[in-house]
């Protein structure tokens, strides 16, 4: 059973929870829970959960019996049966015996045990875990048609696929509303592959939703390269390299799940990318990422003091974070989704554009087409920058590729590309941008920018589908054409008059 086949049947299991009142969103949730003990199964690591549990039981006997004055070996069976975890005794296999109210008691208390044992990759996974499926026969059915499915070939084509396949569902579901933590994979690998991170090389997204870019980066920089024959040194660097920040609890959660099952060594904060705790995650190498839009709940302006302008725009704020976190070596780089209110507004947003095209080497924007995340109508774009090694002119010109204009609504009937975004890559890459033949290719100098109020708001062509006021004819000759018309039809109707009247007369 191919991975296509087995998101799909899991994805269909959904229905079984409407019952139950479970929002798609939590449906994913609630299938990353279940999903995750099997993929302990199926990875054998179920065996080092096992192990892990029984140093943890070992280790709070010799604190009971330490207490009690006793050794071990003199406490009673009754004490040591007591001290045992649920986990003690887990497996998939004995889940899948369980029945009714009695698999629902388990299965409520095992999610609890699971965020509190204090093996990091899975209690991140599992903190604060609470099932939101009342019936339990519901439960009993997703465990079981779970169990059911080959996962031979999953496997074979790797299980983190299999993963996103049900997070591109979810995020394509606009009842959902996980479009927001998920960027279409075709445009996370083509600011990716552009950015191009090296490996060794410190990745950050301050707003990593289910940590897409970063899984990218991850592949990006791991091709061709064997892991087992790394140095201690290149393997302790390899292990820093890829961090992530996100504050809502579910979707860090989706995140932490991605990142194990795609084996990227992941350092995934929940937390606010905007709040004073993140000023320690700075100097990063690469920077790839897609904020969230809007402002800040209330209007209240970001807490943190190391950035020049404080506003409630939430994109802007995360924009000054963002260059102030990569590293001053004319070397660090950024790719970043942006809505289009960041190119021209007024105020902050002016001060904040040109503090950008200082610090930092604005070299490209690709102007984004509609209708490629949840919110319709948002029109985005992504800024390609590298940070300067001084904070004052480092922008000489700016580079823009309209992909906009003249272009299809993307979404579920007109799906995004890889062919769609060929023309850009073509002249992003291209040895010398002059030379570049191409409508959708322009470029304004910094000084040309200055001139128009630091505006970033420009590279669009011209749009067929609006009339063009130049393009009108004369509205003398207009007039005259209309009038000339409104006389051909009045003898016409008169003719017609002429031939009803003639006919009544014969009559």
């Amino acid at each position: 059973m191919s991975t296509i086949d087995i998101v799909q049947k899991l994805w269909n299991l959904c229905n079984v929870l409407r019952d139950d009142g479970i929002t798609y969103h939590q449906y994913v949730t609630e299938l990353t829970y279940i999903l995750f003990l099997k993929m302990l199964d199926e990875t054998g690591e179920e065996n080092t959960l096992k192990a892990d549990v029984l140093k943890a039981y070992q280790k709070s006997l010799e604190q009971y019996a330490r207490k009690k004055g006793k050794a071990v070996e003199q406490l009673t069976e009754e004490e040591k049966e007591s001290r045992k975890p649920l986990l003690y005794n887990y497996s998939w296999e004995y889940l899948t015996t369980l029945e009714g109210i009695e698999l629902k008691n388990y299965y409520m208390k095992l999610l609890s045990e699971l965020g509190s044992t204090g093996i990091p990759k899975i209690s991140d996974i599992y903190t604060k875990a609470v099932s939101s499926i009342e019936e339990p026969k519901n439960l009993q059915k997703i465990i079981s048609e779970i169990n059911k499915l080959d996962w031979f070939e999953a496997k074979q084509e790797g299980l983190g696929d299999l993963y996103e396949g049900l997070l591109q569902k979810n995020a394509d579901e606009k009842k959902s509303g996980a479009g927001q933590y998920f960027t279409p994979r075709v445009l996370i690998d083509v600011m990716t592959n552009l950015i191009s991170p090296k490996f060794g090389e410190k990745c950050f997204d301050p707003a990593c939703g289910t940590f897409g870019f970063m899984i990218s980066a991850y592949q990006h920089t791991t091709n061709g390269v064997d892991l087992y024959s790394l140095s201690d040194q290149e393997m302790a660097a390899f292990q820093d390299s890829f961090y992530g920040v996100e504050l809502v609890h579910d979707a860090h959660r989706l995140a932490l799940m991605n990142a194990y099952l795609h084996n990227v060594p992941a350092h995934i904060f929940c937390e606010d990318s905007l709040s004073p705790s993140a000023k320690r995650l700075k100097g990063f190498d690469v920077i790839l990422t897609n904020p969230p839009f809007g402002t800040k709940k209330g209007g209240e302006r970001t807490s943190r003091d190391d950035i020049s302008f404080q506003t409630s725009n939430k994109q802007l704020n995360f924009l000054q974070v963002i260059y102030r976190s990569l590293k001053a070596d004319g070397n660090a780089r950024c790719a970043v989704v942006l809505p289009d209110n960041v190119l021209f507004a007024d105020g902050d947003g002016v001060s904040v554009r040109r503090e950008l095209m200082d610090f930092c080497n604005l070299h490209t924007i690709l102007r984004l087409p509609t209708g490629i995340f949840y919110a319709q109508g948002v029109k985005t774009n992504v800024l390609f920058f590298t940070r300067g090694k001084t904070e004052k002119d480092n922008t000489k010109e700016v580079w823009f590729y309209d992909l906009r204009t003249n272009m299809p609504s993307f979404g579920k009937t007109t799906p995004l590309k890889k062919e769609h975004f060929e023309g850009f890559v073509k002249a992003y890459t291209a040895e010398d941008r002059h030379a570049v033949e191409d409508e959708r290719w322009s470029v304004f100098t910094r000084e040309q920018i200055a001139e128009k109020g630091d505006t970033l708001d420009l590279g669009l062509i011209r749009d067929d589908s609006v009339l063009d006021y130049n393009d009108l004819p004369d509205p003398a000759d207009s007039a005259e054409e209309a009038a000339a018309n409104l006389e051909e039809a009045v003898d016409l109707l008169m003719s017609v008059v002429k031939e009803l009247r003639a006919l009544e007369v014969q009559d």
